[in-house]
């Protein structure tokens, strides 16, 4: 058998991650049950990709990326073609591949899946499996065992073929080495620049060109639909501004939470120790603690002595040569007691004596460092006011839900019995607004709704982050409407004349690089010359850049040239080129790797490709097309 469990430790994890995630698999069962599931969006080879499959698989994109970019995400942007076809290009190309598999023999065995489920602490209590465990957890998240036990077999036979192109390519050391040496090249490089705005005097409009542009391209000039809300804010920090908490309450909270504020304090001090035997006598502790006594009292009475009294009677040995200077520390550096005496001292306070099982202390506080109770204070006074407002914040935000809904033609009620202020907001737009509290994608969706449009109903409840609930209603709304010709005609205008000056400038830039690759002279300023690399580009980028290190330098001066993103043309002198340096083994073997991943991945790809040219695909276009309802 082979070493399955050992070898698919990443992937069984990543498999078991997912079943704590909302995730909705492919339903991939499908690879090892015949049968219609429901109409047919795709065949494979005779097997269907039912649109309920495809359902779940694109919902599963959409959720993944709604995770990644949260409110920000265009909505349309979830059900674009391109991404369906996305979606539904990834089910085949899985298809294909498991097909392969199968025929190859690269199945998964029973008892290896056993082996490798059975090894996994999320199924397992008191150290063994436990199959009610195991299928509790998964009908948790609304899974069979077939179903999740088909998933893993599929990922693993899948990981097999994948691994036998991505694993296997080679790519020989002078290869990596070669390609690292031209990815540090340098070259030496001056520009000169064809800027538009020298070529404008030579534009001449034709006549009604501007009109002809605007009666084109009246999308350019729409005005979105706008409208001006009034809302409602309640806020956890508002509720909690309106608790009161003791200095002691405040001191107390600190103390139990000095992970979260104390990080980076550091106190110094100095101590004399006189030490105990864990055996010792109650005369003897006594005796011990005397002479402490006796010290503590010494030093407060002149405390510029203490390190001296340190280096004679101290019985630290590390610490008395230094006049017993322990340096700086944070706190649950020392033994409890030490620890806690040391950090509610003031700097140059003595105290005393303080009994650990070392025996009996007597400290000076020298100097404090970072972050005490008096940096953090106004922070944990406002985290004690808001954990004491928790409770009340929710009793209030249930009541703002339900007088905002029950009272859906005004906000006034809901004001006036939380004792909220109705604000009043500028213009704003389905795409944003510069009120943060209002630029929140699913409010602004609520507020553009036609019935908070049309009969003036609030808007619901929303969750703006950060402890905060919003509510609003439109009062004034005005419909997307076009620009008059008259207002941007002289807008048209202009950019069309800058367009025109850029298309002559680039011709003209055109004319002059052919010239100068032919040895011709050409009346152009240069910029002083920059030694370019790839990653130290001196302020050369994209397109530029690309065409500095695609110029043929086998003679100099080398000339390149390309259209300016910024508009005109861009002309490039490269005088000298500065070989890369010998690379080191580390990085070769880096190199090497990453292109021996991509390698494979290239013939992997080519493979499924030609895999596709031969299968029976089909797919109903129709289908594809037709938007999520």
């Amino acid at each position: 058998m082979f070493d399955l469990v050992h070898k698919h430790k990443n992937l069984i994890q990543i498999v078991l991650a997912v079943i704590f995630l909302p995730f909705a698999f492919f339903g991939m069962d499908s690879y090892f049950q015949a049968g219609d599931r429901g109409t047919n969006i795709a065949t494979v080879g005779g097997q269907p990709i039912t649109e309920q499959e495809f359902a779940l698989a694109l919902q599963e994109r959409q959720n993944s990326l709604r995770r990644m970019v949260g409110d920000r995400v265009d909505p349309a942007l979830l059900d674009s073609p391109e991404l369906r076809f996305a979606v539904l290009d990834g089910i085949i190309r899985q298809r294909l591949l498991i097909n392969q598999a199968v025929r190859g023999g690269l199945l998964v065995s029973d008892q290896q899946l056993q082996q490798l489920i059975g090894e996994q602490p999320a199924f397992q209590e008191d150290g063994k499996f436990s199959h009610a465990h195991y299928e509790e957890l998964l009908r948790r998240q609304n899974m069979t065992p077939l179903g999740f036990e088909n998933n893993l077999r599929r990922d693993l036979m899948l990981e097999r073929m994948t691994n036998a192109y991505r694993t296997t390519a080679i790519v020989p050391a002078a290869v990596a080495e070669r390609l690292l040496r031209i990815n540090a090249q340098q070259r030496e490089v001056s520009q000169s620049v064809l800027e538009p705005d020298k070529f404008v005097p030579q534009v001449k409009l034709e006549d009604g060109a501007a009109k002809q542009y605007y009666d084109a391209h009246q999308n350019e000039f729409q005005v979105a639909e706008q409208a001006r809300l009034e809302y409602l804010v309640l806020a956890l920090d508002s509720v909690a501004s309106q608790i009161d908490v003791s200095a002691d309450e405040i001191k107390q909270f600190y103390e139990q939470n000095l992970k979260q504020y104390g990080q980076g304090e550091e106190r110094q001090a100095s101590h004399i120790l006189v030490s105990i035997d864990s055996k010792a006598s109650a005369e003897e502790k006594q005796a011990a603690r005397t002479k402490a006594e006796q010290l503590l009292k010494q030093a407060r009475q002149n405390p510029a002595s203490f390190a001296e009294l340190a280096r004679k009677n101290s019985q630290d040995t590390g610490s008395a040569a230094k006049g017993g200077d322990l340096g700086f520390f944070q706190r649950g550096a020392m033994v409890k007691p030490f620890d806690d005496a040391v950090f509610q001292m003031k700097v140059g306070e003595i105290a005393g004596p303080v009994e650990s099982q070392f025996g009996y202390h007597v400290i000076r506080l020298a100097a404090v460092k970072g972050r005490g109770l008096d940096d953090a204070k106004k922070q944990v006074e406002l985290d004690l006011k808001r954990q004491k407002a928790g409770k009340r914040f929710s009793e209030l935000a249930e009541q703002f839900n339900n007088l905002v809904f029950e009272q859906g033609d005004s906000l006034k009620p809901a004001a006036d019995a939380l004792k909220l202020a109705i604000q009043n907001s500028s213009w704003v737009s389905r795409s944003g607004s510069e009120n943060k509290l209002i630029n929140n994608q699913k409010l602004l969706q609520a507020v553009f709704s036609e019935d908070a449009v049309k009969n003036k109903r609030n808007s619901e409840v929303i969750d703006v982050g950060n402890n905060t609930l919003v509510a609003a209603r439109v009062i004034e709304y005005k419909p997307a409407s076009l620009r008059a010709f008259e207002e941007v005609s002289a807008e048209i205008k202009k950019r069309l004349t800058q367009q025109r000056a850029a298309q002559i400038a680039a011709g003209q830039g055109r004319d002059l690089l052919a010239k100068l690759k032919q040895g011709e002279a050409a009346a152009l300023t240069w910029s002083a010359a920059k030694l370019v690399g790839r990653e130290n580009a001196q302020g050369y980028a994209g397109p530029v850049l690309a065409e500095v290190f695609k110029a043929d330098v086998g003679k100099l001066p080398a000339y390149a040239g390309t259209e300016n993103p910024q508009g005109g043309f861009v002309l490039l002198k490269i005088t000298r080129v500065v070989d890369g340096e010998a690379v080191d083994v580390a990085k070769r073997k880096a190199a090497s790797e990453e292109l021996r991943r991509l390698l494979g991945q290239e013939e992997l790809d080519a493979y499924v490709a030609n895999l596709r040219l031969k299968a029976d695909v089909k797919v109903q276009q129709d289908r594809l097309e037709k938007k999520q309802q």
